[in-house]
């Protein structure tokens, strides 16, 4: 059945809302280029992306609601319904499956009792599984609201669900310290991050991720790797060796 329109926001958030909005479309050349940071916003004040929060957007950047929806449905940062406070997402692409991100999926589902894209009851934890979470050199991977926790175990992630349930501080491998999704959503929207010590705490890529570099600049001694078979290359036959034993 046809759904009547979306209920417009409360005026004074509405007013709030709006005011944010033309500090974000000011950025852009073009008013639509500011869709994305819009929806941030939007999300940043329900906690997901609601039919109400996509006629917003298209009023302001004078877009039908088909073209906010394309987008807001492509991207899987932006939630369609209610979810928890902390958004823990499992990397099962194929290093960090193979390193153990499919025991940790399944153990928190199990632990949890949710499964995928499901709250807990308690409205503190979504879980779900991401096709990547771009850190393979730490695998297995754990994001919680975009933030990383490297090198988990199952017990380990299970741990981690239990503190963020419990109200307890987590701190993430690196990257700045642990916000609500609904604040995570408002810093993607392009606003800053006002806590104190949150951006100096961003750093850089970690040890793993500069390796690579550093053996091009040959910062780091080379090996040779040994076969699989045991041998080592200096210990194979010199050419002709063979023939001439026999």
């Amino acid at each position: 059945m046809p759904q009547l329109p979306a209920p417009d926001y409360p005026a004074d958030v509405r007013a709030r809302l709006e005011a944010d909005a033309k500090e974000i479309i000011g950025r852009y050349p073009g008013s639509r280029s500011a869709l994305l940071p819009l929806l941030h916003l939007v999300q940043s004040e329900e906690g997901f992306v609601s039919r109400t929060g996509m006629a917003f957007c298209a009023e302001l950047l004078e877009l039908t609601t088909a073209e906010v929806t394309a987008v807001a449905t492509f991207y899987s940062m932006y939630r369609r319904k209610q979810g928890g406070d902390y958004q823990v997402g499992v990397c099962t692409n194929t290093l960090c499956a193979v390193m153990g991100g499919d025991a940790i999926f399944d153990a928190l589902k199990e632990h949890l009792g949710v499964g995928n894209n499901e709250t807990t009851e308690d409205g503190k934890v979504t879980l779900e599984h991401i096709e990547c979470n771009a850190a393979c050199d730490f695998a297995p991977v754990v994001m919680v609201n975009w933030e990383f926790f490297d090198n988990q175990t199952p017990d380990s992630a299970r741990r981690l669900v239990d503190d963020l349930r419990e109200g307890q501080t987590v701190r993430p491998t690196r990257g700045a310290p642990l916000c609500t999704y609904k604040e995570t959503a408002r810093i993607l929207a392009g606003f800053p991050d006002e806590r104190p010590g949150a951006v100096e705490a961003t750093g850089g890529a970690g040890p793993a991720s500069l390796t690579g570099l550093r053996l091009a600049k040959g910062e780091v001694p080379q090996r040779v790797v040994r076969p699989r078979d045991g041998a080592h290359p200096q210990d194979d036959p010199q050419p002709g060796a063979a023939e001439e034993g026999k």
